[in-house]
């Protein structure tokens, strides 16, 4: 669970990933189509392709963390973790998190729920630069670049999931099936406060997970804040194909419904 850092950034074209997102009716306004600038767009597309450099080089690379030279065999780590499938999709849903955090001045919390899903949340936190300020000797330069990559699931460094000392961690995510019980229990008795959680594919189909979708029954509009689910549908858990992204749109929406949300997709290619 971590807390965003605003950015000036705003909306982008999903590119080969699929979201049903899930809202409850406290959401609705902050859902309405805002028009934005080219400046805005060009800012995105810059961060998101700049955010996405850095989930590669965590998840894969040791050196040439900068791609100044061809690659070779020892640049690539031995031994790779962390899922790429999560991290495009999480950059997308902090980001547009953060448009609306500077747009309404919101008390907004980022859960990530995917497994091995640290190098989503890690990218942000070093672009905006609350990564450096924790731990200066990864500074942002090639040089810290190369450091931050190669700390990343190594012994005795850091995880491939949310772990303690990522900058304002409060849970270690990638612990599957808990990340809508924290949501809500974060949101209770604060009721100017939104969850977001992103609910990562094989996630979705553990034991907890698949039972706390029936959370909004505990949340009091008056006196609790908003939960805001995201369920990121890249197509795939750790082995295999996930079932909520092979079933049809229909059917996904129908289940949804079923448990008492309101689903809104966000795909493209």
């Amino acid at each position: 669970m971590v807390l965003p850092t605003p950015w000036t950034l705003s909306k982008i074209t999903v590119s080969l990933f699929r979201f049903p997102v899930v809202a409850t009716a406290t959401d609705a306004a902050l859902l309405q189509p805002q028009p934005l600038d080219s400046a805005e767009l060009t800012q995105l597309d810059a961060y998101w392709r700049a955010a996405n450099h850095l989930a590669v080089g965590m998840i894969y690379l040791r050196g040439n963390p900068l791609l100044r030279e061809a690659l070779r065999p020892e640049h690539v780590k031995n031994r790779l973790l962390g899922h790429w499938g999560s991290s495009p999709g999480q950059f997308f849903i902090w980001t547009h998190a953060n448009r609306l955090i500077r747009t309404y001045n919101l008390n907004c919390l980022y859960l990530s729920g995917p497994g091995h899903g640290a190098p989503g949340v890690l990218g942000p936190c070093y672009l905006d630069g609350s990564y450096s300020e924790v731990f200066p000797h990864i500074s942002q330069d090639e040089e810290g670049l190369e450091q931050f990559f190669k700390q990343f699931s190594f012994p005795g460094r850091i995880g491939s999931h949310c772990t303690p000392e990522t900058p304002g961690s409060i849970h270690e995510g990638g612990e599957l099936g808990y990340v809508l019980s924290h949501a809500c229990g974060s949101v209770f008795d604060n009721p100017e406060l939104i969850a977001v959680a992103c609910v990562g594919d094989g996630e979705a189909e553990t034991g907890p997970l698949a039972t706390s979708w029936h959370i909004n029954k505990f949340l009091n509009p008056v006196r609790d804040g908003a939960v805001l689910p995201v369920l990121h549908l890249n197509g795939y858990k750790i082995a295999n194909p996930t079932i909520l992204s092979r079933i049809g749109t229909e059917e996904l929406c129908s289940l949804l419904r079923g448990y008492g949300w309101t689903p809104y997709l966000v795909e493209g290619s």
